[in-house]
């Protein structure tokens, strides 16, 4: 690694490994940069801020915040995870977390499952330890869990350099090459000063800022963008801007995949950051937009399931009803532990719901049937609908 540098509007290229130097390094200035304000940018900020009041109505008019909390989340693990290539749906994830399926380790449903679980536990651990590179590693080392890449020191920033390109491109044709390792721990330091200073910047412009240096930085071999879009839900519920984790950007994002990693390298190449932020924004609005009618949809159905059930003798009928809400595939057993009956009582729970087509067995096997909740996964799954 030699020293010569060049100067960049948003940083300074270094050489890149050996050889002849033409392998550029890219390290990014400190944040903030500078943002130059006009008419579009302010009316996309007011048009978010819109967006996400809607939502946040909706998600303090709530009398369980995690009938749309949980699969909120399994939704934008599934689409998170499609950015980065990987083929599991949002049934393929309830039924493994029913089923607790011993899928191949390297499985993708397993890369999905992992970044539920790491959101949950960002989640928790965010209330008490704030956004820094001690929370990212935590982060990482529960989603690269027994998946693809776990040997590339999981929970633990780099050593080596890494790049970005097509698939198996040799760092000469890379894309885009981010810091060397040894010049890692000061740009993660600097990034973990800004996220913790106080900003004047409207919070989703920060956000966008926050993003794309995270994401220029690649702190880790594998799981980048993963952990990248984890820390958008991260801070939106840290900075207090939702009152519960309801708005996930990334299904906005996956839709125009190309478009997302074209504004993220403009940045660093053009320092691009107005058509960078209006991105941003506008995926957040619609997402935004796409949660409200989401969680509307999911109400409207939890509505008609109550009225449709209000006369049923058997006092574990709305019980259960209720809980496919948040967990929309189930086995009798654990239908029995979530609402402490015995199985049998839980067993006649889910075949009066089986009867009335709410739903539907789909193991076929006659041991360890899951059964799962056609309607609500639909309403989960379905393409962005704003």
């Amino acid at each position: 690694m030699g020293s010569t540098s060049q100067s960049s509007p948003n940083g300074r290229f270094v050489r890149a490994g050996a050889g002849s130097g033409s392998c550029r390094a890219f390290i990014p200035n400190p944040l903030p940069p500078v943002v130059e304000w006009d008419s579009e940018m302010v009316s996309m900020v007011s048009a978010s801020d819109r967006a996400i009041g809607r939502l946040s109505s909706i998600g303090l008019m709530l009398p369980n915040p995690h009938l749309l909390v949980a699969p909120f989340k399994r939704r934008e693990a599934v689409q998170s995870s499609r950015i980065e290539g990987t083929q599991a749906s949002v049934d393929d994830l309830y039924l493994f977390e029913a089923s607790q399926a011993m899928e191949s380790p390297f499985s993708d449903v397993r890369e999905v499952h992992n970044y539920v679980r790491a959101l949950d536990f960002g989640l928790e651990r965010s209330t008490t330890l704030p956004l820094s590179g001690r929370l990212m590693r935590e982060l990482h080392e529960i989603l690269m869990e027994r998946v693809r890449g776990q040997e590339r020191r999981r929970g633990q920033f780099r050593r080596i350099q890494n790049w970005i390109g097509p698939r198996d491109c040799a760092i000469e044709d890379a894309t885009y090459i981010p810091p060397p390792p040894a010049e890692l721990n000061e740009t993660i330091d600097r990034l973990e000063e800004y996220l913790n200073a106080p900003s004047e910047l409207p919070p989703l412009v920060r956000l966008a800022l926050v993003h794309y240096q995270f994401e220029a930085i690649h702190p880790f071999e594998d799981g980048n963008g993963r952990i990248g879009r984890l820390l958008i839900v991260l801070s939106l519920c840290m900075d207090k801007i939702l009152p519960e984790p309801l708005l996930y950007i990334s299904d906005a994002l996956e839709k125009r995949r190309d478009e997302y990693y074209a504004h993220l390298l403009s940045v660093s190449n053009e320092s691009r950051w107005r058509e960078w932020i209006l991105y941003f924004l506008r995926a957040a609005t619609e997402a935004a937009q796409d949660g409200a009618i989401r969680a509307q949809k999911l109400i409207d159905l939890q509505t008609r399931y109550r009225i449709q059930f209000a006369g049923d003798r058997a006092t574990t009928t709305i019980p259960l009803v209720e809980l496919l809400f948040a967990t929309p595939a189930l086995t009798v057993s654990e239908t029995a532990k979530l609402l402490e009956v015995t199985s049998t009582t839980a067993q006649r729970a889910i075949n009066r719901l089986v009867e009335a087509s709410v739903l539907q067995e789909v193991t076929g096997q006659e041991r360890n049937r899951v059964y799962v909740a056609k309607e609500i996964i639909k309403a989960i799954s379905s393409r962005m609908i704003s």
